[in-house]
């Protein structure tokens, strides 16, 4: 009975064995995702945090009254005594939201009905009174503009009314492109002595805004955080989608799984397998930051794992710079001079993959 009980267990600790080896393979994309769904979690209730405003809806006047018509998509009737200068308008491109803080506005105003014209590019429009408005001024109301797409806005008013029409970003700039710092806010990435990655990935995307700001090229650059800040990862992808980028980066550090320091160091490039121009948009990424930092070339990877670049439509690139995990590159990750050589490289391979893919 105790032989048949060794081999019984022997049996099943060899299956459980195999089980092990053959699932392996998959345990990096299994704790990614792990990984992903947490931060995921972090951003939406961040993003919710900062909806708890209480909106109401508002409504379009469709029909121009007799006399008013023009080709203008959207006019906004001005308040009594409130000149079209102190309108304030921000357009939030990463969540597709419009905001506009008109001094003076009451329920009487909001119950006129003061925006006018055509509602094709609005997915919802609300409005809210005394919260302090999108500059903090006293006594304004806002009104939120939702829009279906990422659009800029061609702006201007007369004694009457304040214009605006939506553009898509092609209609403006020659290319368009999509930078993403990975993480943000309540979720640091991998944090090593004191380090944390969304500092770093942060100060390079800052310093290739920089670049782009310098070398004044035609091209829309959208940015899906600035700040400290934790876009969810729909709304970094959709960044990308909704507004038709012909290239969408994502700049993030690397670290070991287990966390540990080591001599593993170098860049390695994502990318989603399912689209070649991605594989070929890598590839360039990789060669031209590698040649920039001199740093090591690690090689592509498949990133069908990563949110982000499996709902890409369009060609993504997620772009480890470094080991975080390897004092000598954590050191180098900190420094103005690494950071902008990063960026260097990420801009060639912007120009560079603009021509060639």
């Amino acid at each position: 009975m105790e032989e048949k009980a060794l081999k019984f267990a022997a049996c099943v600790i060899g299956a459980l064995t195999l089980v092990m080896g053959a699932a392996l393979p998959f345990f990096p994309k299994f704790r990614t995702r792990l990984v992903d769904a947490k931060e995921e979690r972090q951003a939406q209730a961040e993003y919710e945090r900062q909806q708890q405003g209480k909106m109401q809806e508002l409504e379009i006047l469709d029909e121009l009254p007799q006399g008013q018509e023009d080709a203008r998509q959207l006019k906004l009737r001005l308040p009594e005594d409130v000149d079209g200068g102190r309108i304030t308008v921000v357009n939030d491109y990463v969540t597709q939201c419009v905001r506009i803080e008109v001094p003076g506005a009451d329920n009487a105003y909001f119950d006129s009905y003061p925006i006018v014209g055509s509602s094709n590019h609005i997915d919802r429009l609300s409005y809210s009174m005394g919260n302090g408005g999108v500059s903090g001024s006293a006594g304004a109301g806002v009104i939120e503009i939702v829009l279906d797409r990422v659009y800029e806005l061609d702006m201007d008013y007369d004694d009457e009314f304040y214009y605006f029409d939506f553009l898509t970003p092609k209609e403006v700039y020659d290319k368009v492109v999509v930078i993403d710092a990975g993480h943000g806010g309540r979720a640091p990435g991998a944090t090593k002595q004191g380090v944390m990655e969304k500092k770093i990935d942060l100060a390079i995307t800052l310093e290739l805004r920089e670049i782009f700001q310098e070398r004044g090229d035609n091209i829309g650059v959208y940015y899906t955080r600035t700040d400290d800040s934790n876009p969810t990862f729909d709304q970094r992808v959709q960044l990308a989608n909704l507004s038709g980028a012909d290239l969408f980066v994502s700049i993030h550090n690397n670290s070991l799984g287990n966390g540990r320091m080591s001599d593993t160091n170098g860049t390695q490039v994502m990318y989603d397998e399912s689209l070649e121009q991605s594989l070929k948009f890598a590839r360039i990424c990789l060669e031209e930051v590698t040649a920039s930092t001199g740093s090591k070339n690690r090689g592509l990877i498949e990133g069908d794992s990563i949110y982000i670049l499996r709902n890409s439509d369009v060609p993504a690139a997620l772009i480890e710079v470094g080991f975080m995990t390897n004092q000598r590159e954590l050191e180098l990750l900190q420094t103005k001079e690494y950071q902008r050589k990063t960026a260097e490289g990420i801009y060639r391979a912007i120009r560079r993959a603009l021509k060639e893919i």
